[in-house]
């Protein structure tokens, strides 16, 4: 608990979240980490500290409403995402866990390089840009409440354990990121079309992100955008062939601007140099967009 307390503190998360974490740390918590718990799926966001823009910063919710064109209308979370509605739109239900596994990929993948520091911040921020405004959304589908899990994860990076066990962690958080998928909200959406407005979602914030890096040396944002690129990559590897049956159009440009993303962002250290250009991500981001809502 004291663990928990402090690095809390020192993300200067604020005392917002104190009640619900006092809670995790009273027991709910320690049998739903050590139990791996299931409970969400692909997708995330960005705090203040983080360098992230604020609600914008961090890409402009570009997949949000079923259609996967233009942000929902619905009231939206710290990092752009689009709560309000996700407990009725399967896109902004997917892009709420997207944005979440965003930041612990990152999270993992900064641990194994060394930056430990940056690793505790990713597997925290999705607990109060994403997923307290997520509960509502959670309660009413039936998902049982993973954020103890990120807490965990957390407190062993900024404790310097072992890359097993932040690994360990790391895969309780992705194995209930899958079982909440497994819960999204129903509608007349083809899965296609749903995997369609998460992808470019994913790829519009590691482009926004990208743009934001070209002026900015810090390491934070880069890792966030690298975190955008991963599950976008992983979530075309998922659906792609579904995606090209129903709309050939997106499946090409979505190829084309990941090609790119995986130029720009080499792996969770940030180069010296930045291998892309803003501009070309921004072009290929946009002509996904097109694609998705033409």
């Amino acid at each position: 608990m004291n663990s928990t307390l402090k690095l809390w503190t020192q993300l200067g998360l604020g005392t917002a979240l104190a009640g619900g974490l006092l809670a995790a740390c009273g027991g709910e918590a320690g049998g739903e980490g050590a139990a791996g718990e299931a409970g969400a799926a692909p997708g995330a966001a960005a705090t203040a500290g983080e360098g992230e823009g604020g609600a914008g910063g961090e890409g402009a919710g570009a997949g949000a409403g079923e259609g996967g064109g233009g942000e929902a209308a619905g009231g939206e979370g710290e990092g752009g995402v689009a709560v309000g509605d996700a407990a009725s739109d399967p896109v902004a239900y997917g892009i709420a866990l997207a944005v979440t596994e965003a930041h612990v990929i990152a999270a993992r993948d900064a641990y194994a390089a060394g930056k430990k520091d940056a690793a505790a911040e990713m597997f925290a921020h999705p607990v109060s840009e994403v997923l307290v405004d997520m509960d509502p959304a959670f309660a009413t589908l039936g998902v049982k409440d993973f954020k103890p899990l990120l807490t965990a994860a957390s407190v062993a990076a900024s404790e310097g354990k072992s890359v097993a066990e932040v690994t360990k962690a790391y895969d309780a958080i992705i194995a209930a990121l899958r079982s909440a998928a497994q819960k999204a909200p129903k509608s007349d959406a083809s899965a296609a079309k749903v995997a369609t407005g998460v992808i470019a979602d994913q790829i519009e914030r590691a482009s926004a992100m990208y743009r934001m890096i070209a002026k900015d040396d810090r390491y934070e944002p880069y890792l966030d955008g690298y975190g955008f690129a991963q599950v976008a990559a992983s979530s075309f590897a998922a659906s792609g062939a579904a995606i090209k049956a129903e709309n050939p159009a997106a499946h090409a440009r979505m190829g084309e601007a990941l090609a790119l993303l995986k130029q720009a962002y080499p792996g969770a250290a940030r180069p010296a140099k930045l291998p892309a250009e803003p501009g070309a991500l921004s072009g290929a981001s946009a002509k996904v967009m097109l694609a998705v809502t033409g």
